[in-house]
């Protein structure tokens, strides 16, 4: 059995499709298929259920893929604690990310950046589902994610700082004045949300529930960006979450007011799987965030004129 074999059956467990699995490989894709049957011979049993088209694997072939996929990250952490001892730290890093933490990334891995020049990262935005499966199929090294509202399971977790929500709204709007809002009243306005499948939105939804209104936002989309945009272009109004506005500051012409009754904070955190031994690039990143160094640089890139009221 080699190597090579395990990374053509993984690569085509993630592609779903035999060319783009070879594509991906960069082999051709009868290379792929031989390989593949290879091992269907030396296991004696069938791996992938077969048609004109890819069509999933068999009950064995799961598991044959699950172990493929842990023999080879466990391969890669092996090379990778050989390689430190011998030049430091070097390699990929990958990293899963939610949406409204993308803007705090930087300020999350610059320690470690500085620390170890030679290795590069590798960022991904991701729904907090989808990086607990990638976490699970060795897609990533790390998620930054929300760690006490919906727990991700068979992970390690390493608390980050606390989420809170402000609306943000035109400037000069039918708002204007005002120091606080309730979720109840925001709900009255015209919404730019995310959409439903970000756990953000969950988390969003729960609060207007627990004010005694359903929210029916004009838009929904899966960037926070984008939700600018709108406030932007139109007189509607959007719920951002205020780490996103103390890295970006509040755009001209709006302003950012922050949301009460009720008050609303979730944990945002890094997560690792909970297995051994650690991805060593992993543990070196956790090692090297300091959380009360992080809310500090955010303090300082947050205003209090900008953001009247919202603290860390």
């Amino acid at each position: 059995m080699l190597l090579s074999q395990l990374k053509y059956l993984t690569a085509l467990a993630k592609e779903r499709h035999f060319a783009r699995a070879a594509e991906a490989c960069h082999v051709s894709q009868p290379a792929l298929s031989a390989a593949i049957r290879k091992l269907e011979a030396e296991f004696r049993v069938p791996i992938v259920r077969r048609s004109n088209r890819f069509i999933g694997f068999t009950h064995e072939g799961e598991r044959i893929v699950a172990w493929a996929q842990r023999v080879l990250a466990e391969h890669d952490i092996l090379v990778e604690n050989v390689r430190s001892l011998r030049e430091g730290l070097s390699g990929r890093l990958r990293i899963g990310a939610i949406p409204t933490t993308l803007s705090s990334i930087s300020l999350i891995t610059s320690a470690f950046s500085e620390m170890h020049p030679l290795v590069t990262l590798s960022v991904v935005s991701m729904t907090s589902k989808e990086i607990e499966r990638a976490l699970a199929d060795y897609q990533i090294d790390v998620g930054l994610t929300y760690v006490d509202n919906e727990p991700l399971e068979n992970v390690r977790q390493q608390p980050v700082y606390r989420e809170r929500y402000a609306l943000l709204t035109e400037e000069q709007g039918l708002l204007d004045g005002r120091e606080t809002i309730t979720w109840a009243e925001a709900a009255e306005v015209p919404l730019c949300l995310l959409s439903p499948d970000m756990q953000n939105r969950r988390i969003v939804d729960q609060a207007f529930r627990r004010a005694g209104v359903e929210a029916a936002p004009r838009v929904e989309t899966n960037s926070v960006s984008a939700l600018c945009s709108f406030v932007n272009e139109t007189r509607w109004s959007a719920v951002m979450p205020h780490a996103w506005l103390s890295l970006h500051a509040v755009p001209e012409g709006m302003r950012a007011i922050p949301l009460v009754e009720p008050e609303v904070s979730k944990q945002i955190g890094l997560v690792v799987a909970d297995r051994d031994p650690e991805p060593v690039l992993a543990r070196a990143l956790l090692d090297t965030v300091a959380v009360a160094d992080l809310q500090a640089r955010l303090d300082l890139h947050h205003p209090e004129a900008l953001v009247p009221g919202i603290t860390l």
